[in-house]
């Protein structure tokens, strides 16, 4: 299986967490590359069987969450049919940013399969879980 996980990062959580996400599947015999969506990799974004999506949240503490630079989401490329899953970093509350980002990528053709939010005080132990979820579920 063949996944590419592309990310959005305003400070670099939401990059390390994409590159610890893309690090444990290649640890569970998946292959996996992580770009930012500034720079996607068009030939692994192709190939992938699997593609994982994630941004940071933006918005006020207790309402307004959304992804980051949503515009950046929005002009990525038609990905019809893509079996996708998308991830969000935060510090004290996501909102519903998960449900966005879905709909962005539903709107751009993607079948949303999951997704997970990702507390930025954990990315590794988030990364892990997410992949676990993802292994379960998927592979």
């Amino acid at each position: 299986m063949n996944a590419v996980v592309i990310y959005e990062s305003l400070t670099g959580n939401t990059h390390k967490a994409a590159t610890l996400i893309a690090k444990e599947l290649q640890a569970s015999g998946v292959t996996a590359v992580a770009c930012p969506i500034t720079a996607i990799n068009f030939q692994a974004l192709s190939d992938a069987d699997l593609l994982i999506v994630g941004s940071w949240t933006d918005g006020f503490v207790i309402a307004g969450q959304r992804p980051g630079r949503a515009h950046r989401l929005q002009a990525m490329p038609a990905i019809d049919g893509k079996r996708t899953l998308v991830f969000c970093t935060y510090a004290i509350n996501a909102g519903k940013t998960l449900d966005k980002m879905t709909k962005i990528l539903e709107g751009k053709g993607a079948n949303v399969i999951g997704g997970m939010t990702i507390r930025r005080q954990d990315l590794e132990g988030g990364a892990k879980e997410f992949v676990s979820r993802l292994v379960d579920a998927v592979v």
